[in-house]
């Protein structure tokens, strides 16, 4: 059998903070981790052929809810990623357009990471490669009701066209595959419902730093097996 690969994957990666206590480590060891499996599934999702590769990096509850110190270690490692990221080879091998999408700058007012999603998006703007789209601060639901409230503000009318437009992730097509890791198989906050509403989901028992591209594979092979008839 061919294996099918999703033209648009979108990653839940769960469990960076349960790796880290298995590992009697610190919290940040765990983030950390995670942050360096992200950048060896990206390029390995590139690599078979993905074209759209999305990541949640964080959700609203987690930027507002949990204690200080890890809120702010949180932030480290999305300016570590971003800035390493901004200087990869991937980067420049792939020619990828990267996004940086979610409510982060009013969530964590963080001066250094707005400014480095800011400069990445800038000096990618023209690329028309790949594309990465990093999810900061991100709530399915908050999504759509800022996409009613725009499109009621504008008094435009509402359809699918017109939603999809006034979304966080407008540039987006829709999602094929969502691979969830971390053993707990749910959704979460509506993510990216209307890019979802056909997808397939994919989840699987291994926690987020220790998910690799054979992990990877697994995935792959069970979305080939897939019949998506799409309401057919």
């Amino acid at each position: 059998m061919a294996l099918k690969i999703p033209n648009h994957l979108a990653i839940i990666p769960d469990g960076n903070r349960r790796w880290a206590a298995s590992q009697k480590k610190k919290v940040f060891t765990g983030h950390s981790e995670g942050s360096h499996t992200t950048e060896r599934i990206l390029e390995a999702a590139f690599d078979a052929g993905v074209n759209y590769f999305t990541i949640w990096g964080a959700s609203e509850d987690n930027l507002t809810k949990r204690d200080s110190l890890e809120i702010k270690t949180l932030s480290q490692v999305f300016i570590q990623a971003l800035a390493k990221l901004s200087k990869s080879q991937e980067l420049k091998k792939y020619n990828v357009r990267v996004y940086v999408r979610g409510r982060f700058k009013e969530l964590l007012k963080n001066k250094k990471l707005n400014d480095i999603a800011k400069s990445i998006e800038t000096s990618t703007n023209n690329n028309t490669g790949k594309v990465l789209t990093v999810l900061l601060g991100y709530d399915g639901k908050n999504e759509m009701i800022h996409a009613m409230q725009s499109l009621q503000k504008a008094d435009k009318i509402i359809n699918d066209e017109t939603v999809r437009s006034a979304l966080f992730t407008d540039t987006l097509p829709p999602v094929d595959l969502v691979i969830r890791t971390g053993g707990e198989p749910h959704w979460s906050a509506g993510f990216m419902m209307w890019l979802t509403a056909n997808s397939e989901f994919y989840f699987t028992g291994t926690l987020w730093p220790a998910f690799t591209s054979k992990e990877l594979q697994k995935a792959f092979q069970e979305f080939s097996k897939r019949r998506r008839m799409l309401g057919k």
